[in-house]
């Protein structure tokens, strides 16, 4: 883990931005489409520590970006070239635009501030979306990735933002996948090799900070 001194240099709260994925109500919510995803994410905490970074962003000034999928109802733009695609077409909640499946799911409270970027197709939070853009024009050197799954999203975005040049940091405990023991071995063995990994309190000990008015 890196030091408080290293964080703290990284998670500038006038350069770093939180983004949040997948963390809707169809996907990690009680109804959701994914009930072993779901409970994963509950029951391990991280949904609840995806919660309590973005109150503590809200508090400190860290902009805040909740990276939605959805697809529309009709499925045209969606992709079918993966097995992931053809088996969501089949499951019994769909995210739907404009269905309570792709709100933002409790406890996580979203800000007037916060943006939510939806896509209609894809793997990534970030490629083929305003994400990118976003963050650049927010100044942002430092990405904190948080969200589901450790499978795909989450790997997908860090990569994404590695490759476009800004610093992934990844609160390990505000992420889940499944199995369980899935998402420590990609941990490990792939986005520490590409990310800056801390726990949820290393990152909020350096979140308790007085608030900034401005950006850089």
């Amino acid at each position: 883990m890196p030091s408080y001194e290293r964080l703290s240099q990284l998670l500038d709260p006038a350069t770093t931005v939180l983004l949040t994925v997948e963390c809707q109500q169809g996907v990690v919510g009680a109804d959701g489409a994914l009930p072993e995803l779901a409970k994963e994410a509950r029951s391990s905490g991280a949904l609840a520590n995806v919660a309590r970074l973005v109150a503590a962003a809200h508090e400190s000034g860290v902009q805040v970006i909740h990276a939605i999928a959805e697809r529309r109802p009709d499925g045209r733009g969606a992709n079918r070239n993966a097995r992931l695609f053809r088996a969501a077409e089949r499951l019994p909640v769909q995210q739907l635009s404009g269905t309570t499946a792709v709100r933002v799911a409790a406890p996580i409270e979203v800000a007037e501030e916060d943006f939510v970027v939806r896509r209609l197709h894809g793997l990534s939070p970030i490629q083929g979306t305003e994400v990118d853009a976003l963050l650049r024009n927010l100044g942002c050197r430092t990405l904190v990735v948080t969200g589901v799954s450790a499978n795909v999203a989450i790997p997908n975005a860090v990569f994404d933002a590695v490759n476009r040049g800004y610093t992934a940091l990844v609160p390990t405990d505000a992420i889940a996948g499944v199995p369980s023991d899935y998402t420590p071995a990609m941990v490990r063995h792939t986005l520490a090799l590409v990310a800056t990994v801390a726990t949820t309190d290393e990152v909020l000990a350096c979140f308790k900070r007085p608030r900034r008015t401005g950006r850089a």
